[in-house]
């Protein structure tokens, strides 16, 4: 799966890891629902750190579709809720 972080780039990840993201989304999802700023901002955080450890970087001269894209570090919980469907950001 290919995964770009805004303003960053992309990720290439294996499924091995979509469990422990799907974790990750779901408690960024509940967050959100919570309206608290502080654990969102964590969890986004973690989210984001767990996409750059599991995932092999892209080069930047690759142009290939992304099959997610995640808001970056600054995003704020307000952007963020625009982003979230029902399933979060990361489906499945």
């Amino acid at each position: 799966m290919i995964m770009r972080i805004l303003g960053e780039g992309q990720y290439e990840v294996t499924e091995d890891h979509l469990d422990r993201l799907n974790e990750l989304d779901a408690a960024l999802q509940s967050a959100a629902d919570a309206d608290d700023d502080t654990l969102f901002a964590t969890t986004l955080s973690a989210l984001l750190d767990a996409v750059r450890s599991y995932g092999t970087p892209l080069p930047a001269e690759t142009i290939t579709p992304s099959d997610l894209v995640l808001p970056d570090e600054d995003t704020s919980l307000t952007q963020v809720r625009e982003l979230l469907s029902d399933e979060g950001l990361i489906p499945g």
